[in-house]
């Protein structure tokens, strides 16, 4: 099928669409916009940027096509713009021949976004794919427009989900996911081959679980990332399956022989290995520092995956240290998790954390050490670390920064909030925030609008990002005059993040101008 993503701007559809008089039945949505005039075609484009149009060589040839996309721009509504072209009509036979498009063998659809011609629509013509398009159109298609998935069933719904676990007496096997899951991506052609292998006998069932309207069923099952694999029989969960880089045969395998995940053998803890790195505690962590003048401690937990990326290049400098003889220092270690006590007298809120104490006093905070060779440099010439850049919240801006405890009053304040959920660590993060920061500038003098911002690691505003659904950074979240209307899935570069408030804007406007032409 065509490209799909990003999302677009919301467009309110407000024309009938005129249809054949046989049609009187059916329930036709009010959104669809019937176009036959080259200009309002362009003021189509140029007020709604995430549109679908519909070209047909008559009205009759598009019957069953309306009849489904009338559903969709019910469903998109405020997100994306469905509209009709008859090609069939003398007035519109010009607008398509200017166009150059000819609708064979019956219909065409083509998807304009920005002002653009963006992709001719070529994935199943479905209510949810033509949905799950324009909510994304240049996201991932659907796993069920897969054709290699065919025997995997695939859930939309809880309802779904609950029926088929009441019905079904096979052996159930059901993959919760996300969309933008890489593990998930990964698993799903072996899930898929072994839902054709085992069926008749067996069920494989996958379900998008992403959506903050699922958090009752992510309790239930114990669902903390993805993918989140569960087993049912006649109904009842019974174990997860963990295998994410499963073979279609390891699945197969498995299904016919289920057993529990096997305990993670225990790892030795750091201090217990044999190792050249002094391993410090709350009780001799002063003393050490007395008896030696020159120390570079690293303050580490076991689970942290930095820590353990870290600690063979801290392990090789502690080792040509001792070499030395006469070295410039050494290097020692503290579990914060176990040693509570000197990690918050000395601050450590992040792992690792390296520090240098000099004759007993902590001198220099060094995140930048994180290999043999920094770590051996410094130590021959130590000198201060460069400053930390300032954090996106204490540079200047027009983003407005926001915290558990005065998020939803801020936002009441405001008819249009796009909200960005993030962490300071996060990579697309770093990547949007200039955006972003831009695109609140463009619209500074607006009192009606804000762009604001969530800082998702800071313990004060966790419950809040779990509240609001974010699961996974950067997370855009539209709010009207503080409630949660829709979440935002466009590009991440400044015209988008600026063309999604300018859209909305722009329909206050119609309502405006149409209130005044009733008055």
């Amino acid at each position: 099928m065509g490209r799909a993503g990003r999302g677009g701007a919301p467009g309110l559809l407000l024309l009938l669409v005129a249809l054949p008089t046989g049609w009187a039945s059916t329930k036709l949505s009010p959104l669809v916009e019937r176009v036959s005039d080259h200009k309002d075609f362009k003021k189509l484009l140029r007020t709604r940027n995430n549109v679908l149009v519909l070209f047909s060589l008559s009205a009759s040839a598009a019957e069953t096509e309306l009849r489904l996309l009338s559903d969709v721009a019910q469903t998109v509504r405020g997100q994306g713009t469905v509209a009709w072209i008859d090609c069939g009509d003398a007035e519109s036979r010009k607008l398509c021949k200017k166009l150059r498009v000819d609708p064979k063998p019956a219909v065409t659809l083509l998807h304009y976004k920005d002002g653009t011609l963006h992709s001719e629509y070529n994935r199943p013509v479905t209510s949810k794919s033509l949905v799950a398009f324009l909510k994304d159109p240049d996201g991932p298609p659907l796993w069920e427009e897969d054709p290699e998935a065919k025997d995997v069933v695939h859930l939309g719904s809880e309802k779904e989900l609950r029926r088929l676990l009441k019905k079904e007496a096979r052996p159930v096997l059901v993959m919760f996911y996300a969309p933008w899951c890489g593990v998930c991506k990964r698993m799903m052609p072996a899930f898929q081959q072994a839902a054709t292998e085992l069926r008749g006998g067996y069920m494989l069932a996958g379900m998008n679980i992403h959506s903050p309207e699922f958090e009752q069923l992510k309790e239930e099952f114990n669902v903390r990332g993805y993918p989140t694999v569960c087993y049912f029989e006649k109904g009842r969960f019974l174990l997860h399956f963990e295998n994410f880089g499963a073979t279609a045969k390891d699945i197969v395998d498995w299904m016919r022989n289920p057993q529990p995940p096997q305990p993670p053998v225990p790892e030795t803890p750091w201090a217990e290995e044999d190792s050249a790195v002094h391993h410090l505690t709350d009780q001799d962590f002063d003393q050490f520092l007395r008896d030696h003048p020159s120390v570079l401690v690293m303050f580490h937990a076991p689970w942290c995956g930095h820590c353990k990326k870290m600690k063979p290049e801290f392990e090789k400098a502690a080792e040509e240290l001792h070499a030395q003889g006469e070295s410039p220092g050494v290097l020692a270690a503290v579990d914060a998790t176990v040693n509570k006590a000197v990690s918050e007298r000395f601050h450590v809120s992040g792992f690792p954390t390296v520090k240098y104490f000099e004759n007993g006093e902590e001198r220099f905070t060094l995140p930048h050490l994180r290999t043999k060779k920094k770590i051996m440099d410094w130590l021959r010439n130590p000198e201060a670390p460069p400053p930390p850049e300032p954090t996106w919240e204490e540079n200047p801006g027009s983003v407005v920064h926001l915290a558990g405890t005065d998020f939803r009053e801020s936002l009441k304040k405001r008819k249009h909030a796009l909200v960005m959920f993030y962490a300071p660590w996060c990579p697309h993060c770093k990547s949007a925030i200039p955006h972003f920061t831009a695109a609140a500038d463009l619209f500074k003098d607006d009192r009606k609008i804000a762009y604001a911002a969530v800082d998702c690691a800071k313990e004060q505003n966790q419950d809040l990002c779990k509240q609001e659904g974010v699961d996974g950074y950067p997370t855009f979240n539209y709010y009207n005059y503080g409630k949660f209307a829709e979440k935002y899935n466009g590009e991440r570069v400044e015209s988008d993040f600026a063309a999604f408030i300018r859209s909305l804007r722009e329909r206050d406007h119609e309502k405006l101008g149409k209130k005044r032409d009733e008055l």
